[in-house]
């Protein structure tokens, strides 16, 4: 199979569960951040499983067949996802199972992705490319670590390090004006809190990409002065995912021994 002009990498930190049976769309709509019913053969949807207090769990990419979705997460976050499923399917028609050992998790970007099934465009940004997802191992001509870079370029989170389980709110990672949300499907597990974050404008802190001036690990305190006002997440070189608080982005900002330079990207909406 030819891989084209786009960059094509394998994501092996990705793992895959596949959600089946007659009631999985509406199974999965009572508990997800976005509208499964808009997720079909070669549309993909961009969603995130909170806990009922309306914090971060994981977050996933829907692609589909025509009877079966998977769900493409972070590997760190698949057994807390699945465990979570299961304990809410209650009478709900439906067959969960992690299928990561058989599927592979592929990106393509700066070009159209080799002809796999199931492909569609990561629906957060056109600039994002495509999401592939196949059984088998295709050749590649660039690496993971390649794609790292691109999306944080990009500002786009990429699980843990990006998010944090029990911490992170959905507005505050951008899920909104990435399509992450859906406002008008219906009730779902930690909607209130998303809700009044949004209509209340209660956003204090925003994940931004940065560039640094020197590489600096996931986890390092960003200060202004002396007072802390963010952390560093994901890095690769010189660029970097951070949560910052709203009224340091035009302050000197550094980390360790780096300079921090917010890099806010056209498709992020701040408060004026």
């Amino acid at each position: 199979m030819s891989v084209g002009m786009a960059d094509f990498a394998y994501l092996p930190d990705r793992g895959v569960i596949s959600v089946t049976g007659p009631d999985r769309v509406a199974f999965l709509n009572g508990l997800i951040s976005n509208d499964a019913k808009r997720a079909a053969p070669g549309n993909a949807v961009w969603a995130a499983l909170l806990t009922p207090q309306g914090r971060y769990l994981s977050d996933f990419f829907i692609l589909a067949e025509e009877n079966r979705l998977f769900l493409d997460l972070p590997r760190e976050t698949l057994e807390t996802v699945l465990t979570r499923l299961k304990r809410y399917k209650l009478r709900a028609n439906v067959e969960l199972a992690d299928l990561s050992s058989s599927f592979r998790v592929y990106a393509a970007w700066n070009g159209m992705p080799p002809p796999v099934p199931v492909t569609a465009p990561d629906p957060r940004l056109p600039e994002a490319g495509y999401r592939c997802l196949t059984t088998d191992e295709l050749p590649t001509n660039t690496t993971a670590a390649d794609y790292d870079a691109h999306r944080l370029a990009l500002g786009l989170p990429n699980g843990p390090p990006d998010l944090e389980a029990d911490k992170t709110l959905l507005l505050e990672a951008g899920f909104d004006e990435l399509s992450g949300v859906s406002w008008d499907k219906g009730c779902y597990m930690g909607q209130e809190l998303t809700a009044r974050t949004k209509y209340r404008g209660l956003i204090k802190r925003r994940l931004v990409p940065v560039s640094l001036s020197a590489p600096a690990p996931a986890g390092t305190p960003v200060m202004s002065s002396d007072i802390e006002v963010g952390t560093l997440r994901s890095s690769a070189g010189g660029l970097a995912l951070a949560t910052l608080r709203l009224d340091a982005l035009g302050k000197p900002l550094h980390a360790g021994g780096a300079q921090v330079q917010p890099q806010i990207p056209a498709w992020m909406r701040l408060p004026e």
